[in-house]
């Protein structure tokens, strides 16, 4: 049975359209699709992101620890800094896309609500000698965000700090209309945008406040069909869509963005260490244009001279290219951009993804 987001009462009463998104209830849309994709390219979009699940790691090996299981550099953060990871099997398979926020006291790990239990056992098995206590705070917090062009003036409308000077996954404290929580620079494809972890009692007040001064720069709430767009067209894949623990990091285009190659040793190292050094492999998530109007369901097959090479993971309507568009894992022999592929709704192409910034909306 889907998971629901403590914002799911306010949603519905506000009209609108629910349907599960990573295993969640989350709003769909709240107006037209198009209306909210355009907010989140010139003014500021509000997103219920109430579908992880939080862990807190404590005790003074915790950074060995997390930097010994997980695929990027945590051993070098300061507090007040994040980093996004993967959390690998030995076999080098994915099992979870992580991110951990540091704190002088401790490290808030944030991952996905659907596999909290799986990835709890997982995190709890590899602890053996280290002096290390994790504790699931998920039932305790919960997300918001905003993005977009006219961020700076939400936050600075709220009285939220300005987080331009921050890096990407930055945090620190803030108050926010007497609600306590911590802000994140969250930017996806470069856009301007944060993230707001509180409590979870307190998420309908904060949201009811971003919404507000979001609304008074042209703006307003965002629903996931929406986002999915706007993340397609930024070339962002979703764990538990564009890749899962079916694939490793190379073959999800992940091995530059979520794994340090200088850090030393991890879980499934070994692995990306031979499939880097042979130089390719068989399968790649790559970027999808469909001609015409219809948009492929996940699991659609792609074809190549009659033969099946290829198989669609997520698609959606873009707005900024008037078709759609989505993300697909293709053979090695048929995915570099320009190769043309069919499926049963028509013709496709390969692509490159992110959009360049010449197609996307002025």
């Amino acid at each position: 049975m889907p998971l629901e987001s403590p914002l799911l009462a306010l949603h519905q009463a506000r009209g609108a359209g629910i349907a599960e998104y990573f295993g969640c209830l989350l709003p769909a849309h709240f107006t037209e699709t198009r209306r909210e994709y355009r907010c989140a390219r010139e003014t500021a979009a509000v997103a219920d992101k109430n579908y992880r699940a939080f862990f807190n790691f404590t005790g003074p090996d915790r950074v060995r620890y997390l930097n010994a299981i997980l695929t990027n550099n945590i051993r070098d953060l300061q507090p007040g800094q994040g980093a996004t990871s993967l959390l690998l099997n030995p076999q080098g398979h994915i099992l979870a896309e992580l991110d951990t926020y540091v704190y002088p006291d401790r490290i808030l790990l944030a991952t996905y609500a659907m596999i909290r239990e799986r990835t709890a056992a997982t995190l709890e098995k590899f602890i053996i000698m280290d002096d290390v206590t994790l504790e699931d705070v998920t039932e305790n917090l919960g997300v918001v965000s905003v993005e977009g062009p006219k961020t700076r003036n939400v936050l600075a409308a709220i009285g939220a700090p300005p987080i331009s000077a921050f890096s990407e996954l930055d945090h620190q404290d803030a108050t926010v209309s007497g609600v306590s929580c911590r802000i994140v620079r969250r930017s996806p494809g470069g856009v301007p945008g944060a993230e707001f972890i509180s409590n979870r009692k307190d998420l309908p007040q904060l949201w009811e406040t971003l919404v507000k001064a979001a609304q008074a720069v042209g703006g307003g709430p965002i629903g996931f069909e929406a986002l999915s767009a706007l993340r397609l067209e930024a070339g962002i894949p979703w764990f538990g869509y564009d890749f899962d623990e079916t694939v490793i990091p190379h073959e999800a285009a992940l091995d530059q963005s979520h794994i340090n190659y200088s850090k030393g040793c991890y879980t499934g190292q070994e692995i990306v260490e031979r499939v880097r050094s042979r130089g390719h492999v068989n399968r790649k998530r790559v970027g999808v244009a469909f001609h015409g109007t219809l948009v492929p369901p996940p699991k659609t097959p792609l074809f190549a001279g009659g033969a099946e090479v290829g198989v669609v993971t997520r698609a959606a309507f873009s707005f900024a290219l008037g078709k759609p568009i989505g993300m697909a894992y293709v053979r090695r022999e048929h995915n570099s951009p320009g190769s043309r592929l069919s499926w049963s709704g028509g013709d496709a192409e390969v692509i490159e993804l992110p959009l360049r910034a010449a197609t996307l909306p002025a």
